[in-house]
């Protein structure tokens, strides 16, 4: 893995003014109508967020992984799904900038992406492997020219709304399931036939159903890492990490909202403090122990991947940490939902009711997400796995 993007030369928050006005102003109605939240995604690009995470010596901003944690926190705050796809696409671009491995092709490309703010979709899920990362169907074929490959994916992020689209498939056809590379194509360079319709019950705005994608390109567009180092150092944690900060911003906005309609009853009755007050405390309790749980996550992963020392990067691909960042996915995907759910009961009708200040509905469906993102089962099956031959606390 390459070493940590350089400090970035201006905090990323400061960029994201515009970005966060458009995600909170345009939330509902992206939520409504299941469409792409284009509004916050082009003030995005037009303030270099897209590129944030490139390093500075090939055009981005060189931004640390904490930067781009309180920037999906910030714009899931506002809208769930922006904040989802912030996180999808920085998910790509760290893939591709940890394990370049020297490629000429894989550098040029980070350039063009820092200038042209190109967005990436990914299509590592597929039809028939019951949503396991670690086993594709489809493989890389070679041609005379390249390589191609066709590939049933269940959905892909935002695709229809990507630049590029980074795939996960078998190195070759006589290649085992889990034998793994990532491939890099342009949207206009595929072929994409849709499959199926768009309705989700919540995170409307990530416009993600299935594809049938083909592709023609050239061999060095197959990324040199294999897929599992890459899952162990970056794809796993950085999803896992961003994910959560994407449900720990959906539920400090229901908590935002719960607050707020304790607010309002104690002004109706000055020098009294409401029955839900007690229930708000023991929210901010539970939203007390969501953020320590993403922070001290966070903080792990950023000690190895700015390490200079190898053992310590190492630590990624060990039993012991896969148990923990599990962990993590597991305990933030059923946070969010109890945030919500208690969010609701403190506003009782107003917060059940659309279109009122108090209104959790958005936030609610939108948590219910997590816990089906990966599935917390296969989670708990992989877990399960590794605790017959790990010992806790390694």
């Amino acid at each position: 893995m390459s070493s940590a993007p350089t400090a970035a030369p201006a905090k990323l928050a400061s960029l994201l003014t515009p970005a966060l006005a458009a995600a909170a102003e345009n939330a509902d109605h992206v939520d409504r109508n299941a469409r792409f939240p284009v509004e916050c995604i082009d003030a995005l690009r037009a303030s270099g967020a897209l590129g944030c995470y490139v390093p500075v010596e090939l055009g981005g901003l060189g931004a640390s992984f904490d930067d781009l944690a309180d920037a999906t926190f910030e714009l899931s705050r506002r809208c769930a799904a922006s904040g989802m796809v912030f996180a999808m696409h920085q998910i790509q671009v760290a893939t591709i900038v940890h394990h370049l491995d020297g490629s000429v092709w894989y550098t040029n490309y980070l350039r063009r992406l820092a200038k042209e703010q190109r967005l990436i979709g990914s299509a590592t899920s597929e039809t028939g492997v019951g949503g396991d990362l670690r086993s594709s169907i489809a493989a890389v074929e070679n041609t005379s020219t390249g390589v191609r490959f066709e590939k049933k994916a269940s959905t892909i992020s935002y695709g229809a709304h990507s630049d590029d689209i980074l795939t996960s498939l078998r190195r070759a056809p006589e290649a085992d399931k889990g034998d793994q590379v990532m491939v890099l194509t342009p949207v206009s360079e595929m072929e994409m036939e849709p499959m199926g319709e768009w309705d989700p019950l919540g995170m409307r705005g990530t416009c993600s159903p299935g594809f049938i994608i083909r592709a023609n390109c050239l061999r060095e567009q197959v990324m040199p890492i294999p897929f599992s180092v890459m899952c162990a150092e970056t794809v796993v944690p950085f999803s896992h990490l961003l994910w959560a900060q994407v449900w720990l911003g959906t539920a400090a906005a229901a908590f935002d909202r719960a607050q707020s309609f304790v607010r309002a009853q104690a002004r109706q009755n000055p020098g009294t403090v409401p029955a839900t007050a007690q229930r708000l405390a023991a929210l901010s309790a539970r939203m007390a122990e969501f953020r320590a749980l993403v922070k001290s996550a966070t903080a792990e992963y950023v000690e190895a991947i700015d390490s200079e020392v190898p053992a310590n990067r190492e630590v990624l691909s060990t039993m012991g940490y896969a148990v923990r960042i599990n962990n993590v996915k597991l305990a933030a995907s059923e946070a969010v939902v109890e945030v919500c759910n208690a969010a609701l009961r403190i506003c009782g009708f107003l917060g059940y009711k659309n279109g009122t200040p108090y209104s959790v509905g958005r936030q609610l469906r939108d948590g219910h997400s997590a816990a089906i993102m990966i599935a917390n089962d296969r989670i708990l099956n992989t877990n399960a796995s590794l605790l017959l031959v790990h010992r806790e606390g390694k």
